[in-house]
Formats: structure tokens, sequence, C-alpha cells
């Protein structure tokens, strides 16, 4: 059955009418219709998915198990359309709202830029906040409602409640340094511990994956760690001196792939781990919110 063919607008919101004011003469006096109309309306949506969604009784009407599941669906349909109606509005007004992103350091030098610039043909206008940080910063910013989306990597699982993850791809570490370093071409994670050591901060989504790493290969303590989330100070320091810089590969896949840094030869791929989108699972994502996401998925459908 093409039922999207024929399930028109007035069959959901007469349903939908009907439920939430748990009466059929209510529903039709707030949608200026007869009662025979609104009956005859329901029976066709009722004919159309082939189920029975709402039935008579003595307190009026109740929904059956299957309406209740088509409430739901039928409800959120009748939203996303209103939301996009408000959208054009916004837009024809010169109001094209603004979305505010966290993203963990990692997206936000690789997929961000791309993901902003693709964001701007989806939803022109839109103003677009960016805010980087470490993760618990971030998820908790997005809790108390100062962010709409945070991009980066999935965090221990007492920080991700009442959030909703999406995964986009899998990502690992990387020991990157400046091109000539003593320790170029080697794999011996121990070796680190001689050199300077820029460590993933406390609050980092993988410092707890470096830290199994670096147990692993027999360094549970680097004498001369250096903690920072800072891109711009990883990089000045590491093209500057011999230090080791231990941090996700998407911060530094440009300069490597330019040549400006180098990786060692460490088998980093017990810290790959999921980079995704979060969002607050207590309500509907908005329609902003929604564009940015598939800005991002298209960025990646490009790269694949």
């Amino acid at each position: 059955m093409n039922l999207e063919k024929r399930i028109k607008l007035r069959h959901l919101k007469t349903f939908c009418e009907i439920a939430r004011l748990g009466s059929f003469k209510k529903a039709a006096s707030a949608l200026h219709v007869t009662q025979p109309a609104i009956s005859r309306t329901l029976a066709e949506l009722e004919q159309m998915v082939e189920a029975t969604l709402l039935v008579r009784d003595r307190g009026g009407v109740a929904l059956t198990p299957e309406g209740a599941i088509f409430l739901h669906f039928a409800q959120m349909g009748l939203d996303a359309i209103q939301q996009g109606v408000n959208r054009l509005s916004r837009l024809r007004s010169g109001d094209a709202g603004r979305v505010r992103i966290g993203a963990l350091p990692s997206v936000a030098a690789r997929l961000l830029p791309d993901a902003v610039q693709a964001f701007a043909v989806l939803s022109p206008g839109t103003a677009v906040m960016v805010e980087e940080g470490p993760h618990e910063f971030l998820v908790n910013r997005l809790k108390a409602g100062e962010l709409d989306l945070v991009a980066g990597r999935l965090g221990p699982p007492e920080t991700m409640a009442g959030l909703s993850f999406t995964q986009l791809y899998l990502e690992h570490v990387v020991l990157a340094a400046r091109p000539g370093h003593p320790l170029a071409g080697s794999s011996d994670l121990a070796a680190v511990a001689d050199y300077p050591v820029i460590y993933p901060a406390p609050n980092s989504a993988i410092r707890p994956l470096v830290d199994r790493l670096m147990i692993a290969g027999g360094v549970s303590d680097p004498p001369r760690a250096i903690e920072s989330v800072s891109g711009s100070f990883g990089r000045s320091l590491v093209l500057s001196s011999d230090a080791v810089w231990i941090i996700s590969a998407g911060v530094v896949a440009q300069d490597l792939e330019a040549g400006r840094l180098i990786s060692l030869e460490v088998d980093t791929q017990m810290t790959s781990g999921p980079v995704g989108i979060m969002v607050r699972a207590d309500e509907q994502s908005p329609v902003l919110v929604r564009l940015f996401s598939r800005a991002i998925g298209q960025v990646l459908e490009t790269r694949t």
C-alpha cells in the first residue's frame, strides 16, 4: 500500500485533535468542521492504515494500542511540518536563527569547517556559533541548554546520561612529532618517556584510552607530561622541540598529510573509538540541529 500518496494532512490533524481533546464533538469545533466530517476523515485514515486507532467509551474517546503508536509519529510529522513553515517564515523576515555547535578538537580541526559550509547551503543566513573544548565541558553545556549539538568522541557512560549519541565514524589517537624526530620510525612506546609528552587533559574523552595505551606499553606515568587540549599549543611545541604529542588523529590529519608532522610507528589501535553527534535525549531535535547533522553527513559522504 502506497500510503504517502493517500494520507493527507487533514487526516493527521483530525486524528491528533480527537486524541488531544478526547471528543469528536470538541475536535469538530476546534477544526471548524461538522462532526460527521470528523468521523468520515477518521474512518478514511483507519482504512488506509488498516487498524482501529480510536474507540468510543463512556469517558469519551480512547486510543487503541495501535492508535497510541500511530499518534506518536503523526504528531511528530505535524510538528516537523509546522517547524518547516516557521522556518520559511523566519527566512522571509530575515531572521534565519542561530545554531550553537560544540566540537571536540578532532572534529573542529578536520570535519567542522566543511560541515559549516555545507550547512550554509542548506540553511542560508543562519548564524553558526562554534565552541571548541574538552568532552566533559561541552556535554555539560549541552545538558544545560547552552549548546544545541556536540560533535566529538563518545565519552564515558557517566557523562552521557540524558544524551543521545549517533555514531559517524571511528577514530584512534596518534603520537605526533616533528619531522626528523629521534623516534621517527620507532614503534617503541616506552621510549616516548625519554621526551616531553603532550598528554590529553583528565577531562578529555580520549584520556582513559590513552592511559590504557601507556600502561600497556609500560609507561604508566610519563615523567615529563604536559597536559593540554590546545591544538595551537601542541602544534607549536612539537614543531619547535622533541616533544611527542598524543592526540586524536583528526586534530593533526592535515599536518600529517602535508608532512608538517609525522606519526610515530606505535600501534594505537586499542584507542579506536566512535565519533558522532550528541544531542539532548529528552526532546525532539530542532530543525536547525537536524539540518546541521545532515550537513555533517554530506561531508562524510564526500570523503568515503
